[in-house]
């Protein structure tokens, strides 16, 4: 009897996990639809100029948990939270305070990506499931190396940045990679190929969503376009003066200060309220890095895991490091967390200090009033010992840009050693 009854009673639990694994089953073939590759595209530039940025994206659900990657060249850039639900998936990018949401229908996904700061309009996106390209075997132009662009004569007068830009392309085949470097930071990785002897590549890993396109020349250079409406001249580096096209800006030269010889003052409140200074007897004698950016900036991320490492490596041997952040919202309860959102990520142990705002009454211009000719986010200040300007850099090269970036490390590295290495007595002056 009580084996009969001890076999009911396991033949039940049986049929209770039947039931309970069919009823998981619609959830489980709605998660295998959305997993996985996808292309994507996002529509930018407004009514009055739309233009589609493609780029690559992941999805994997678990449940009704949802995860999303952007791909930042060969690196995952992703969501910090996420839901799956409905047919529906919601992504939120915490790092990038922004949201996605899209819905499925059939082998589409579409929805919109919205910044969250208040009155941002939302940018539309479609995804269709990725698939492989076949490769170009048609004769094309290699174009692994150093060039240079310029806008085009006729359009100086665009409310656009004329100044020469790098170019740093690297190829495969009909496979191309790359970045853009201006003086303030580059357009992150671009990749595309070759096809029907036109090269296209493209960016947009949550920030900067750019559009290449260029047909060459029989000179060996490049006529290209910019997101859909901006027309420049491409030229190799060794080529660039010969062609007419300007050197481009020198990062190292771009900003100055007022006086050099006096030191350089700051004094801000930092993520908890409290004011942290330049007179401040933490920063006596050290050598101090003032990072100027803002949590909005995708330079300023690529900057910040260098200053990170910069601090880790030095920090015991005299280094200071302050992030001077210029959000785009004044409101503190916004700029707070946003600033804190930044530090988390990039694991950073030093102060970051809310100093102003982009635009306004509290910009860089009143204050930090020694600034001469700032121009770019990020834009990072080296101080002696003694607390005087011996460095000012703009922008940052990012891993997008190959040897540039390693060589810019370098050198930074090397700078910040030899200011480690002078006494506070001994500072010489600028250079």
């Amino acid at each position: 009897m009580n084996r009969g009854l001890s076999l009911v009673r396991r033949l039940g639990l049986l049929a209770a996990a039947f039931v309970a694994a069919l009823s998981l089953m619609p959830s489980a073939r709605a998660a295998s639809q959305v997993d996985g590759l996808w292309d994507a595209t996002i529509v930018t530039g407004g009514a009055t100029n739309p233009v589609n940025i493609p780029f690559r994206f992941e999805i994997a659900t678990k449940g009704a948990d949802a995860q999303g990657f952007f791909f930042e060249g060969d690196r995952k850039v992703e969501s910090s939270e996420g839901t799956f639900a409905d047919g529906v998936v919601k992504l939120v990018f915490d790092h990038l305070n922004t949201t996605l949401e899209l819905t499925l229908n059939g082998d589409t996904l579409s929805g919109t990506y919205t910044n969250n700061r208040p009155n941002a309009r939302p940018q539309a996106v479609e995804m269709k499931r990725f698939k492989p390209t076949i490769a170009d075997t048609t004769a094309i132009l290699q174009t692994t190396g150093t060039w240079e662009m310029r806008r085009l004569a006729e359009e100086a007068n665009a409310p656009r940045d004329t100044r020469t830009w790098q170019v740093f392309l690297r190829q495969s085949g009909s496979e191309v990679s790359g970045s853009i470097l201006r003086v303030d930071g580059d357009t992150g990785a671009l990749v595309g190929r070759w096809t029907n002897g036109k090269l296209t590549m493209s960016h947009f890993a949550g920030e900067r969503p750019t559009l290449f396109e260029a047909t060459p020349n029989p000179d060996g250079t490049l006529n290209v376009t910019l997101n859909g409406n901006a027309h420049y001249l491409v030229v190799r580096s060794s080529e660039a003066r010969a062609k007419g096209i300007p050197e481009p800006p020198d990062p190292s030269r771009y900003t100055s200060v007022k006086d050099p010889t006096a030191p350089f003052a700051f004094s801000f409140p930092d993520v908890t309220g409290r004011t942290v200074s330049s007179t401040d007897p933490l920063f006596k004698g050290k050598v101090v890095i003032l990072a100027i950016g803002g949590s909005w900036c995708p330079n300023c991320h690529d900057e910040a895991p260098f200053l990170a490492e910069l601090y880790r490596d030095y920090h015991a041997k005299g280094l200071e490091i302050v992030g001077l952040m210029f959000e785009n919202d004044s409101n503190m309860l916004v700029a707070r967390p946003r600033v804190r959102s930044f530090m988390k990520r990039y694991n950073i142990q030093y102060p970051m200090l809310i100093a102003g705002t982009m635009t306004g009454t509290t910009t860089i211009a009143e204050r930090l009033p020694q600034i001469v000719n700032f121009g770019a986010y990020p834009t990072s200040i080296y101080l002696g010992r003694d607390g005087k300007v011996r460095s000012v850099h703009a922008g940052f090269a990012s891993p997008a840009t190959g040897e540039e970036h390693t060589r810019l490390k370098a050198e930074l590295r090397e700078l910040t050693e030899r200011l480690l290495a002078e006494s506070a007595q001994g500072s010489a002056g600028p250079q």
